[in-house]
């Protein structure tokens, strides 16, 4: 059990402490919280299980925990602060694009310059040199390229669940294996490589019979723009994928897309970027969240185009409607 020999180490993004628990896992969470401010409701603790398969609760006793042999769990959780910056953050984001910031990315010269400015090409270079991405499975030629977000795009990583598959987005398995037939699919989130992995598997998408990621991407890959609506930002250049040489030159912008809650993370590459809604309260929408169904069909819809660089994204909604009404006809409206 859990109870004897000694305290439990925990991991909480770069901190790692000793906690020595009470009796049970809700008196666990509260020392957690005196360590990390981060209240016991929003804490998921991932490497605890209970004997038996029985259901895992606050109450339950730490004797009665199956632990992993090095005594080491992780836990996922934002403080009160935090969850209130990023909801500040999103909320500038949205109004930034209501008054068409952002909106018009692809039409405005300024915007396409960032990833042309010299400092932010001489940082996308050191990154190119310094990052070496492991594959996890080869490209295939002719497909196109899919980069996912994960935190607000297929994970709400801020609402509390016994489970992290409480706050997985509805229709995200059947999304990837639909996505997989025309597109290979990269996982590019702003956290660290270990909280990358840990959220895939967690999520029941790093080892699934029906798709296969090609490579998963961190924080370590991103570079840092200035811009005039968002100030300094970090954001993900898909110029790294399209020129570091383990993809092999497969992929460029006539044939990537990528999805993310946030703007500012196209800011290299706008014409490529697709803004989804941001899925939070998973609790509250779990049951009516469509937007990756909904997105499926964009995919499709758009998957023989030979140039995904010439859409506007931020209209995908409209395409597709037009797209369902012209289904049975020769192929995708131009």
């Amino acid at each position: 059990g859990a109870g004897a020999g000694g305290g439990l180490r925990v991991r909480w993004g770069a901190r790692e402490f000793e906690v020595r628990g009470g009796g049970d896992v809700g008196a666990l969470k509260r020392e957690i919280e005196r360590e990390t401010g981060v209240q016991p409701k929003r804490q998921k603790l991932l490497g605890l299980r209970a004997k038996g398969g029985a259901a895992l609760s606050d109450a339950t006793p730490l004797k009665d925990l199956v632990l992993p042999k090095t005594k080491k769990i992780m836990m996922m959780g934002s403080t009160e602060v935090a969850i209130a910056a990023v909801q500040e953050d999103a909320a500038k984001a949205a109004e930034l694009e209501e008054e068409g910031g952002f909106d018009l990315a692809c039409e405005d010269p300024a915007m396409l310059a960032v990833a042309e400015r010299p400092e932010n090409q001489e940082k996308l270079e050191r990154r190119l040199t310094a990052v070496q991405p492991t594959l996890l499975a080869e490209p295939r030629p002719g497909k196109k390229l899919l980069v996912l977000d994960i935190d607000y795009t297929l994970f709400d990583h801020v609402s509390s669940a016994e489970r992290p598959l409480e706050l997985r987005r509805p229709f995200l398995l059947e999304f990837l294996a639909a996505a997989y037939r025309a597109y290979d699919i990269v996982i590019w989130s702003a956290t660290g490589m270990k909280w990358v992995e840990l959220k895939m598997k967690e999520l029941g998408v790093l080892r699934h019979p029906d798709f296969t990621l090609l490579c998963l991407l961190d924080s370590s890959a991103m570079v840092t723009v200035h811009d005039p609506s968002y100030g300094i930002v970090n954001c993900k250049p898909l110029a790294f994928i399209w020129r570091h040489g383990v993809f092999g030159g497969h992929y460029g912008a006539h044939n990537t897309i990528m999805f993310d809650d946030l703007s500012r993370n196209f800011l290299m590459n706008p014409q490529n970027g697709l803004k989804i809604r941001p899925f939070k309260n998973a609790h509250r929408l779990r049951h009516t969240d469509r937007e990756l169904e909904k997105l499926t069909d964009y995919l499709e819809a758009i998957a023989e185009l030979s140039d995904l660089s010439k859409l506007r994204h931020r209209r995908w909604e409209r395409y597709l409607a037009k797209w369902n009404r012209a289904r049975g006809e020769a192929g995708p409206p131009p």
